[in-house]
């Protein structure tokens, strides 16, 4: 999968599965997919919801707006992941630049992780580039404090 991390045993980040990896996704015991993407965004998955809960899968989808994102966005993801700790849960978006940013504070605010433990690869990479002005709207969600997931 597309920029896969899987920073525990439950929680799995990718950008948007192909339709036939669904089925590996079920296969290795994922339990819910959950979706940060907005609808009809490239290269979304017609009928994925379908898809997952054909497969006996959860589909949540979150939609989440790569050009505004904002901490209530965060608060209603981090709440989801709350209810959701103890299911083996793939979380995914177009190339997971979202989900990274949104697991990252997830991980570190709610979980104890450090933030080395909570960065993905995509997220080293990225970071650096919102840091330095590209993609600034996340820089709201990477500077969140811990009061912004209540």
């Amino acid at each position: 999968m597309l920029n896969f991390f899987a920073p525990t045993e439950l929680i799995g980040t990718s950008g948007q599965p192909e339709t036939e990896q669904f089925e590996t996704i079920a296969q290795v015991g994922y339990t819910t997919v959950v979706n940060l993407a907005m609808h009809g965004s490239e290269p979304a998955v017609r009928e994925e919801g379908n898809i997952v809960s054909g497969l006996g899968m959860d589909y949540i989808h979150l939609p989440v707006p790569f050009d505004a994102p904002t901490s209530r966005h965060l608060r209603r993801f981090s709440q989801l992941m709350d209810v959701l700790e103890d299911d083996k849960v793939l979380v995914h978006c177009a190339v997971n630049a979202r989900v990274s940013a949104f697991i990252f504070k997830y991980l570190t605010l709610r979980r104890g992780f450090s933030e080395d433990a909570a960065t993905s690869p995509l997220l080293r990479v990225w970071r650096s580039q919102i840091e330095n002005g590209q993609h600034g709207q996340w820089q709201v969600i990477l500077d969140a404090p811990a009061d912004a997931l209540k």
